[in-house]
């Protein structure tokens, strides 16, 4: 494996990708790796437009309109991401598999159009891993509720997001050696210590 991965952090809302993310670059930050972290809808400029009219809550696109935005989006990465890849370390705050676990599993849009639009976008990239977080319903609301704002992702039917998690676990199905399952109902410093020991692995 390249010792300049790149590698995913995936999970619904409120599972804990966004924190440990965050800490894995606080911790390459520290031991002076270099490396770069984007998310995803977002990134750069105009992914971030992108992002703010995905995550509107007056925005009300269809499933299809949504899947394209979400590849706008990532259309707009791809430079950055070119431009780094085996060159630095590449942390994403979702990516391929959220797009697959969202818009296929969870809306139902045909997955061959995914595939197909995101083998064109990608090409030669390829992830090394991905940490999986899980989380259960208790929990997730919990944790959206304490947020002190709500986006239009974070207000779905909670048998929505029971939907993708699985869908998610389906596709850890498919290549279990490139990814990390990480139960965000267990004690946090445990899986911050689990994540941080796999990092030095990867690196």
């Amino acid at each position: 494996m390249s010792k300049k991965p790149l590698i995913v952090f995936e999970g619904i809302e409120g599972s804990g990708k966004s924190y440990h993310i965050n800490n894995v670059a606080k911790y390459l930050f520290k031991n002076k790796k270099k490396f770069i972290k984007i998310r995803e809808p977002g990134g750069n400029k105009n992914s971030e437009k992108i992002r703010k009219l995905i995550l509107d809550n007056k925005s009300t696109f269809n499933k299809n309109t949504d899947l394209l935005l979400y590849l706008s989006s990532r259309s707009e990465n791809i430079e950055l991401i070119k431009k780094n890849y085996g060159k630095k370390i590449i942390l994403i705050d979702r990516f391929i598999d959220s797009t697959v676990a969202y818009q296929h599993y969870g809306m139902g849009v045909d997955l061959k159009i995914i595939h197909t639009i995101n083998d064109f976008l990608l090409k030669d990239i390829n992830i090394n891993f991905t940490f999986l977080n899980l989380v259960n319903s208790k929990n997730m609301k919990e944790r959206l509720f304490k947020r002190k704002k709500l986006n239009r992702y974070d207000r779905f039917n909670p048998k929505f997001y029971k939907i993708v998690q699985n869908g998610f676990l389906k596709i850890f199905k498919t290549n279990p050696k490139k990814y990390m399952k990480i139960d965000s109902n267990l004690n946090i410093i445990d899986n911050k210590k689990k994540i941080l020991n796999k990092i030095k692995e990867l690196i």
